[in-house]
C-alpha cells in the first residue's frame, strides 16, 4: 500500500470508527528536521552515557553486562517467524531485545561486530511475510524493534538495507494499524493501547522524512488515543492490571513519552494526567519486604529492575522512589536483568540520577483508589524481617482481573506466609480450548482454578463465585504506625449471597496482622468459607493453625465464640487444563450462619517474632 492509499485509509477509518485525533497536532518540520538518530538518544548523546559509565561503578557494570549479552547474541541464528498459537509475540519480544541491545552496543563502542549482527537481524525480521496483525501486540513490539535499529544504525546502513527496513516498517507495521480489523486497541484503556501506540509512534518517527503525512497522522493519533489508558491511573497511580502488566503497559507508555519528548521537546500535557507520575509509588509499594511482588491478577511473583522507574523518579525529582531498584543494583549478578528487552533504556534514563542519594521512603502505608484499589503496608523498608501486608478491593471485571476482591498477602520474619497463585500461562489454557479473557459472570475464564475466589485469600459463600459486576473501594484507611489499616465494603461482590459484608485488615503495634470480617446473612442458611493460600507447612489445632517455613513459624488464630474446625484443601488440578500447584496449600475454616444472622470473623496472623505472649484484640470495624 503506497503513501496516498495509506492516508486515504486513515481518513476513512477515522470517519467510520468515529475516533477523532485532532486535539494535539505535531509539527512535520520538527519531525523531519531531526536527523537520525532521533529516537530516545540523539546524535552525540552517547557521550553522556559514557560519562556516567566512567563515573559510576554500577553503570559501568550494567554497560558491561549489556555488551556481554550482545556477545552471546552474536552466536545465535537470526530470529525466524515461528508462531505459537495465535501469537508471534515471543519472537517480537526477542527481536526487540536483540535489536535494542545490539544497536546500543554499536552506538557506545562503534564495534563493527555489533552493527553487522544488528543489521542482519533487522533484515531477517523485515523479510517476514507479516508481523501477525491479528494479534497486534506482536506488530507493535516488532515495529518498535525495527524502528530503533533503523534509526540508531541509520548513519551506517546502506541505501538498500534502509529501503528494505523502511518499507517493512510501513507495510508490516504502520499500514496495518490503519485497518479497522486490527486497530480496536485505539479505543482500549488497557496495556494494548499503550504498547501499540508506542510501537506505531516509533515506526512513524523512524520513517518521518519519507512518509511525513503518514507519520504525523500516526503520532497525532497516538497522542490522543494514549490518554485513555493513562486515565486509568487516576486518582493515585494504582494500575488496574497489576504488577506484571504495569511492567508492560507503563514501560511502553514511558518509552512513548520519552521518545516524543526527545523529538518535540514537549509531552503535549500527557504527564499532567492525574495519577500517572504517582504510579511510581504504586510499583514501589507493590514489592514486599522479601523482594516478591504482590502478584494479584495475571502476574508472577518475581520482582525485577524496572527501567521505567528511573524515568518516573527523574520526572518526580524523588530519588527515594528508586529504593527497591537500588536494592536490585546492589546485587552481584546483573545477568538476571538481561531478559528485559528494554534494559538499555536504563542507561538513558538512569544516567543523571544520583544513586548515592536514594534514601529510604518516608511512607510505610500507601493507598491507591481507582478501578482496582489497593492498600499496601509495611513496618519497615530496610528490615527484611518486617511485616508486609497487601490488600486489594476492586472488581473481577477489569482487564486481567481475578475473583480476588478482599484478598491479601502477608510477609513476616523474611517469609511470605499468605500468598497468591497469580497467573497461569495463557497458551497452556488456549491450546486446550479455554477462552481466557471473558469478563461476564458465565465466562469460561471462571472455570480456571487460579482465577476464582476459592483459590484466593478471601471469602466463598455457599460455594459460589464472586459477582463480576461487583466493585469495592477502600472505604477507610490509616497509616498510623501503631495501627495501619484498610476497610472495604465487599457487599456488591457478594450480592444475593450476603446482605452485608465488610473486611478490614490491619498491622497492629507493628507485631501482628488482623483480618476481620463483619457479615450479615440473607434470609437463607449460609456457609462461609475463609481461605488463605500458603507455601508453609500447616499443623492444625483448636481454632488455630501453626505454619512452618524456612525455620520460622506463624500462628493463624481464629477469635470465635464457638469452636471452629480448622481445615486444609488441596490445590491439585481437577481438570485437564488447570496448572499444578506443588507446595501450595489452602488453609482456613468454614462457618454456618442462620438466616439473617450477623457474625464477625476475626483472624490473627501472629509471627514467631511477636513472642509467646497471649495477644488480645477485639475491636469492631466501626471502632477502627
Amino acid at each position: 500500500m503506497n503513501y496516498l492509499k495509506s492516508l486515504t485509509v486513515f481518513v476513512l477509518l477515522t470517519c467510520i470508527t468515529g475516533i477523532s485525533f485532532a486535539q494535539q497536532s505535531v509539527s512535520l518540520q520538527t519531525i523531519t528536521g531531526k536527523e537520525h538518530p532521533r529516537i530516545l538518544l540523539l546524535k552525540g548523546e552517547e557521550g553522556l552515557i559514557a560519562q556516567s559509565i566512567a563515573g559510576n561503578p554500577i553503570w559501568e557494570k550494567m554497560h558491561e553486562t549489556i555488551l556481554k549479552e550482545c556477545d552471546s547474541i552474536l552466536l545465535l541464528p537470526p530470529i525466524e517467524r515461528i508462531q505459537i498459537g495465535r501469537r508471534l509475540l515471543d519472537k517480537s519480544r526477542e527481536g526487540l531485545r536483540r535489536v535494542f541491545y545490539l544497536s546500543y552496543a554499536w552506538r557506545l563502542t562503534g564495534q563493527e561486530k555489533y552493527f553487522g549482527r544488528c543489521e542482519k537481524e533487522l533484515l531477517a525480521i523485515s523479510g517476514f511475510s507479516d508481523w501477525n496483525p491479528t494479534h497486534f501486540l506482536d506488530v507493535a513490539e516488532m515495529t518498535m524493534a525495527v524502528s530503533i535499529g533503523y534509526d540508531w544504525l541509520y548513519p551506517k546502513l546502506s541505501d538498500e538495507s534502509k529501503k528494505i527496513i523502511r518499507e517493512a516498517i510501513v507495510s508490516k507495521g504502520l499500514n496495518p494499524s490503519l485497518d479497522a480489523k486490527y486497530n480496536s486497541w485505539l479505543k482500549a484503556v488497557t496495556n494494548w493501547n499503550q504498547v501499540c501506540n508506542a510501537g506505531m509512534t516509533y515506526g512513524a518517527l523512524a520513517v518521518a522524512e519519507d512518509f511525513p503525512e503518514l507519520s504525523k497522522n500516526i503520532i497525532d493519533r497516538a497522542i490522543e488515543s494514549i490518554t485513555l489508558p493513562m486515565g486509568e491511573y487516576k486518582p493515585d497511580g494504582a494500575y488496574p492490571e497489576g504488577y506484571g502488566y504495569w511492567g508492560y503497559g507503563t514501560s511502553f507508555n514511558v518509552m512513548f513519552l520519552s521518545a516524543i519528548e526527545k523529538v518535540f521537546s514537549s509531552d503535549f500535557g500527557l504527564n499532567k494526567t492525574p495519577g500517572f507520575l504517582q504510579t511510581a509509588e504504586f510499583l514501589q509499594n507493590m514489592t514486599g519486604v522479601t523482594g516478591l511482588c504482590y502478584n494479584w491478577g495475571d502476574s508472577g511473583t518475581g520482582g525485577n529492575l524496572s527501567p521505567a522507574m528511573f524515568w518516573l523518579a527523574q520526572r518526580n525529582n524523588d530519588p527515594s522512589q528508586l529504593w527497591v531498584e537500588k536494592s536490585y543494583l546492589q546485587k552481584d549478578d546483573f545477568t538476571k536483568f538481561t531478559g528485559d528487552r528494554l534494559l538499555p533504556a536504563v542507561m538513558i534514563w538512569g544516567k543523571d540520577l544520583p544513586l548515592d542519594k536514594v534514601t529510604e521512603p518516608k511512607i510505610k502505608a500507601w493507598k491507591g483508589e481507582g478501578a482496582n484499589p489497593v492498600c499496601l503496608m509495611r513496618t519497615s523498608w530496610a528490615d527484611r524481617n518486617a511485616i508486609y501486608l497487601g490488600f486489594k478491593a476492586g472488581s473481577a471485571s477489569v482487564n486481567h482481573g481475578h475473583m480476588d476482591i478482599g484478598s491479601f498477602v502477608m510477609e513476616a520474619d523474611g517469609s511470605r506466609w499468605a500468598s497468591d497463585f497469580g497467573m497461569q500461562d495463557y497458551e497452556s489454557l488456549e491450546s486446550k480450548g479455554i477462552e481466557v479473557f471473558g469478563r461476564t459472570q458465565d465466562a469460561q475464564r471462571w472455570s480456571i482454578f487460579r482465577l476464582i475466589n476459592k483459590s484466593h485469600n478471601t471469602l466463598t459463600v455457599n460455594d459460589q463465585l464472586q459477582q463480576v459486576k461487583g466493585y469495592a473501594k477502600i472505604d477507610q484507611f490509616s497509616d498510623k504506625p501503631d495501627f495501619m489499616y484498610a476497610i472495604s465494603d465487599l457487599s456488591t461482590v457478594y450480592e444475593n449471597q450476603l446482605s452485608e459484608v465488610k473486611r478490614g485488615v490491619a498491622i497492629v503495634d507493628q507485631k501482628y496482622v488482623v483480618i476481620r470480617d463483619e457479615l450479615m446473612a440473607t434470609n437463607k442458611p449460609t456457609t462461609i468459607r475463609w481461605t488463605m493460600m500458603t507455601s508453609a507447612t500447616p499443623v492444625l489445632g483448636r481454632n488455630k493453625i501453626t505454619l512452618s517455613k524456612e525455620g520460622h513459624t506463624l500462628v493463624l488464630m481464629v477469635n470465635s465464640p464457638s469452636e471452629i474446625k480448622m481445615e486444609t484443601w488441596s490445590t491439585e488440578p481437577t481438570t485437564s487444563y488447570d496448572a499444578p500447584n506443588p507446595g501450595k496449600t489452602l488453609v482456613g475454616f468454614e462457618i454456618q450462619l442462620k438466616p439473617n444472622q450477623k457474625q464477625a470473623i476475626q483472624v490473627l496472623l501472629i509471627p514467631g517474632s511477636a513472642g509467646n505472649q497471649k495477644i488480645q484484640f477485639e475491636k469492631s470495624l466501626a471502632k477502627w
